[in-house]
């Protein structure tokens, strides 16, 4: 699993992106989240995060998300 930093979230849109803190994605891409994968109340710009990593056609997107 990768460790990242909620580093933006839309409340409205439900989705976000987290930077990595490790070399899990290639130059030093955002991950992308929906909420949808995430469950529980929403995330917070600054929160710690862990998470799987999957290709999809936009960019990678984490999965498997857990608050630290």
């Amino acid at each position: 699993m990768a460790n990242g930093t909620v580093d933006f979230f839309n409340d409205t849109g439900g989705y976000g992106f987290i930077s990595t803190d490790d070399d899990a994605v290639d130059d030093d891409e955002d991950v992308f989240f929906h909420m949808e994968d995430v469950g529980g109340p929403d995330l917070e710009e600054g929160q710690d995060v862990e998470f799987d990593i999957e290709s999809s056609p936009k960019g990678p997107r984490a999965t498997n998300l857990e608050r630290l």
